[in-house]
């Protein structure tokens, strides 16, 4: 993800003891607390600490009560793996993150080394699972799905919706946007629709009138953008501006309210791909009623960062224990009620639940849409 000019320092995260009393297990969750993706990580943190609290008036896990430290990577690879360092220097037994693709990946790699337990909320690119089972890793888990499920959804989608139309495919070079946008462009493909247009931008952009003119140029119907919200609602609102009437798709990370402040009244029709919506859910309305009586709406990825504590809590439980390998075990061997429903996780660490389903924006909001 983007650096942003930031320099972070070594304190680049804050320690938060969620319960009075001194805490004996210290977990984590880490995700962009700064920088253009801030909305998200602010679900996470609010997600973390609302779980870890209610965790400790319990009792918290076999009678010890949680410790919360939060990592502020930016979506940034090098901070990412700096945080996940911090982590392990500050015994941290289980994190909860990250939450860019390109962040979780690399961080992966420390925390195997260090035994700790990852569980990404939010990182849907598939190497991130694939490639620690490649090497035998037991340590990382998501209760998100997959960029290749999601993008086989907007794929279908997409060749359903814009048959015969111009299709452009852009992606923002993450291992996040490029990877969902490679997966959307496949399913299209297979399915006989061929993208009338490819291009890359850079994160962190904030002028597209190039891009844009050569999207006008080619009667662009339809944009499938693989990348994050802040560009996205941009290219929204100067596309509306330019006066090309093209429906801009995109993957979960247009799942912020954020999205709406930069696109306005032009967001009206965007579209994207996100699970059925937790808060929904009855096991969900006992904590959403709780986040909404502090003035919260937990959208996006706040029920998957408190359900991501949850699965590591009742883990802890099942196994008796709070060492990764009889945590990975009893994850791997059990199923979890949670906030966004009862999920399980196959070999690889990846859960096993819902599929995507492709949601619009409509006026400040947004709804699954049903047919």
């Amino acid at each position: 993800m983007r650096f942003l000019g930031r320099i972070f320092l070594a304190a680049s995260f804050a320690v938060l003891a969620v319960s009075g009393a001194r805490a004996d297990i210290v977990i984590a969750v880490a995700g962009p607390m700064s920088g253009s993706d801030a909305a998200v990580g602010e679900q996470m943190r609010r997600g973390a600490e609302m779980v870890v609290a209610d965790i400790n008036a319990k009792g918290g896990v076999a009678g010890q009560k949680l410790k919360l430290v939060i990592g502020d990577d930016a979506c940034d690879p090098k901070q990412a793996v700096s945080i996940a360092n911090q982590f392990a220097n500050q015994k941290v037994i289980f994190v909860a993150g990250h939450y860019c693709s390109g962040a979780s990946i690399p961080a992966s790699s420390v925390y195997a080394e260090n035994g700790i337990l990852q569980i990404s909320p939010a990182s849907t690119n598939p190497a991130l699972t694939d490639d620690a089972a490649k090497k035998g890793w037991n340590n990382v888990f998501r209760v998100c799905g997959r960029d290749d499920s999601q993008g086989r959804i907007a794929g279908e989608y997409i060749v359903d919706r814009f048959k015969g139309k111009n299709v452009a495919v852009i992606d923002d070079k993450s291992a996040y946007g490029k990877g969902l946008a490679d997966q959307t462009r496949l399913t299209m493909n297979k399915l006989g629709m061929k993208e009338a247009m490819t291009d890359s931008i850079n994160q962190g952009d904030k002028d597209f009138s190039a891009l844009i003119s050569k999207m006008k140029q080619a009667k662009i119907a339809a944009i499938y953008f693989g990348g994050y919200y802040a560009e996205a609602g941009l290219i929204v609102r100067q596309a509306h501006d330019q006066g090309l009437n093209a429906v801009l798709m995109g993957g979960d990370a247009l799942v912020t309210t954020d999205l709406w402040k930069i696109t306005g009244l032009s967001g009206n029709g965007t579209l994207m791909t996100f699970p059925p919506d937790p808060r929904n859910l009855q096991a969900a309305q006992p904590v959403v009623a709780e986040f909404k009586k502090a003035g919260y709406d937990p959208e996006g990825y706040t029920l998957y960062t408190y359900a991501a504590v949850q699965v590591f809590a009742e883990a802890a439980a099942d196994a008796k224990s709070i060492k990764l390998d009889n945590l990975s075990k009893a994850m791997k061997s059990n199923k979890f009620n949670t906030v966004i429903g009862t999920i399980g996780f196959d070999p690889k660490g990846d859960v096993v639940g819902p599929d995507y389903v492709v949601y619009a924006w409509k006026d400040g909001g947004y709804a699954e849409l049903k047919n």
